[in-house]
């Protein structure tokens, strides 16, 4: 199983133990799941920070130019998706085009997700690049509602 099954499984088991296990308790329980829901949802609006964007990248396996997947993920359930990401990337450039609007270096070291529009709850931004070594990418700064 690859590394980018492991992720998915791991992230929908997390939505999982978050909203299910409805169907294992008793209609009474389930009105107090919801309401619980409701409130941690209240209580997490405008609580989304840069832990809640979760970067990922491996190593595809081809010959020549290394090319690397790299996956960008909105994890908060507060309903305020953040906007205008940005991560350290060093000089990142790829020998294979990405996509502007989902990736772009903007000068040394700032690069911009999703041409700054908001990444929706869940959302993935995923794109692969081409070079000789895997750029570290990290988040640098957001806005948050």
């Amino acid at each position: 199983m690859s590394s980018s099954h492991v992720y998915w499984i791991f992230h929908l088991l997390i939505l999982m133990i978050a909203f299910c296990d409805l169907e294992m308790h008793a209609e009474s329980s389930k009105k107090l799941l919801h309401s619980r829901i409701n409130t941690t949802q209240q209580q997490a609006y405008g609580s989304c920070t840069n832990r809640d964007i979760s970067i990922w990248q491996s190593r595809d396996s081809t010959s020549g130019i290394p090319q690397y997947i790299v996956q960008i993920v909105n994890t908060c359930v507060s309903g305020c998706p953040p906007s205008d990401i940005h991560l350290h990337c060093g000089w990142f450039a790829s020998a294979r085009i990405v996509n502007p609007t989902t990736f772009k270096r903007v000068s040394y070291d700032d690069c911009l997700v999703n041409g700054g529009k908001a990444l929706k709850t869940s959302q993935a931004i995923r794109f692969t690049y081409s070079n000789s070594f895997m750029y570290p990418l990290a988040f640098k700064s957001a806005t948050f509602c």
